[in-house]
């Protein structure tokens, strides 16, 4: 039997920063130049489809799934920032033919899911999350696969809509 020499923690902290280098290169390599293509209205909406999974989030607070030692003041505030974030990418969506009530509601879930993302990062430093990773189970795929494009487009989604032509286009 091999013996592990990485801990958890540094397990963990490699396969956050390796989530997040792969979806660099995926985005920079086939999404971004496909964005620049597209109308603003065209790209954020794409961006709002992908953040309206957030729901899935409630995940970090589902019996069975993570264990019942993970630590709650991680995972409550990231389970209901998610499903708030997930909740407001939707009503993006669904007031597409409404632009003045697209563009607040795009702000709005960029805004809060960003937030959430730091300050998920926040508690899981502050909860020791790395030394807990075990306890996320399943849900382990979620910060180190999931959250790293949800970042990664929120500051894709911030740079657009700061952008002069961006707030001009559609």
């Amino acid at each position: 039997m091999m013996e592990n020499t990485m801990s958890p923690e540094r397990l963990f902290q490699l396969q956050l920063v390796l989530g997040y280098i792969a979806w660099l290169l995926c985005f920079r390599i086939y999404i971004w130049p496909r964005f620049k293509s597209m109308a603003a209205f065209d790209v954020h909406r794409a961006i709002a489809t992908l953040h309206s999974f957030r729901f899935f989030g409630l995940v970090f607070i589902l019996p069975g799934v993570v264990s019942p030692d993970l630590p709650a003041s991680f995972a409550v505030f990231a389970a209901y920032a998610d499903l708030a974030t997930g909740l407001l990418a939707m009503l993006a969506l669904l007031m597409a033919r409404i632009r003045p009530l697209f563009w607040l509601f795009v702000v709005a879930f960029n805004l809060v899911g960003a937030v959430d993302l730091v300050l998920d990062y926040y508690h899981a430093i502050q909860a020791n999350l790395p030394a807990h990773a075990g306890e996320l189970g399943a849900v382990y795929a979620i910060p180190v696969i999931y959250v790293p494009i949800l970042m990664i487009t929120h500051m894709a989604a911030f740079y657009l809509l700061l952008r002069p032509r961006a707030r001009i286009a559609s």
